[in-house]
């Protein structure tokens, strides 16, 4: 495995535990703030951040005209219309119901990435997914599954955020031949301040207005807008960019696994023995999403020159 390999696997864990973090956060800011004013101070923040580190270290790539509807596009399906499915579909639905559902991006993104970017996927990999999917269910489901009374309304907004999450990927692959990965994330999280400003002033402004000032909650707000919309977009785009779309998805699933640990760290949460199964059930379909028939071969080929 050469330091590039390396290199792209590294991100992609980076970016997980990010956005796993980004939980604990959102625990701390949902208790002074309302779902879309926390995702637009946060993209706030971000562009912010990305402006300055783009322009300071001369990465910013100029934003062509012809690309300004596809920026757009880009930032309707993420983070707008995935958070707006994911925030208010949590809010009707039980939380392990919506983790599963959200598990099931990496299903379907070998679909899209078929059909859109031409990308194969083997047998093996596709059982990777499987069974990672099951190891996030093991997870969730540590105390049985009992019975779960859904919402239809809200499982549809998590299936509308899984859809956003598939179209977002399919694209950014596409703007990732054309721009690079720092530009492409500061113009995305920008464009997706134009649709969250005029939905935060009809529905949460009046709310907004109430509560005073606190550094207590500008600590995590900047820590969501820093890390969990900045670098680990960036580290995701990247490892996308060389992994492929499905490979990519396929570590989204550690989320809930890296969030159950940080919650027992954190939070005190219980962490018992399922879970601890569940964790290893998702870490082993990792890497069996991860395989091509060429590592044996490689490892045979290795064997027979060593004798």
């Amino acid at each position: 495995m050469n330091k590039k390999t390396i290199a792209v696997y590294l991100s992609a864990i980076i970016a997980m535990v990010f956005w796993s973090y980004s939980f604990i956060w959102y625990k701390e800011v949902f208790v002074y703030y309302k779902p879309i004013t926390l995702v637009l101070i946060r993209l706030i923040i971000s562009s912010i951040f990305l402006f300055a580190l783009t322009i300071s270290l001369k990465r910013l790539d100029p934003l062509k005209k012809e690309d300004i509807l596809n920026f757009l596009l880009l930032a309707f399906f993420e983070p707008f219309m995935y958070f707006i499915g994911e925030s208010f579909g949590v809010s009707l639905i039980p939380s392990s119901l919506a983790a599963v559902i959200v598990a099931t991006i990496p299903l379907f993104t070998p679909i899209g990435a078929y059909y859109f970017l031409k990308e194969r996927i083997s047998l093996m990999n596709f059982l990777g997914i499987v069974v990672s999917v099951i190891g996030v269910a093991i997870v969730i489901f540590h105390k049985g599954f009992g019975k779960i009374d859904a919402n239809p309304y809200g499982v549809a907004l998590m299936f509308l955020a899984v859809l956003s999450a598939l179209f977002y990927a399919v694209m950014i692959k596409k703007m990732a031949a054309r721009y690079n990965i720092l530009s492409l994330i500061t113009y995305q999280n920008t464009f997706g301040i134009i649709f969250f400003l005029p939905t935060f002033l009809i529905f949460e402004f009046n709310h907004f207005r109430t509560v005073p000032f606190s550094w207590d909650v500008l600590v995590p707000l900047l820590k969501l807008g820093i890390f969990a919309s900045s670098f680990a977009f960036i580290f995701f785009t990247f490892s996308m960019k060389n992994l492929g779309v499905t490979k990519a998805n396929i570590f989204t699933n550690t989320i809930p696994v890296v969030t159950a640990i940080l919650a027992w760290i954190y939070l005190g949460e219980e962490l018992t023995l399922t879970k601890g199964i569940g964790i290893l059930v998702v870490i082993g379909g990792l890497f069996l999403s991860q395989f091509h028939p060429r590592m044996i071969t490689n490892i045979f080929v290795r064997n027979d020159d060593e004798d």
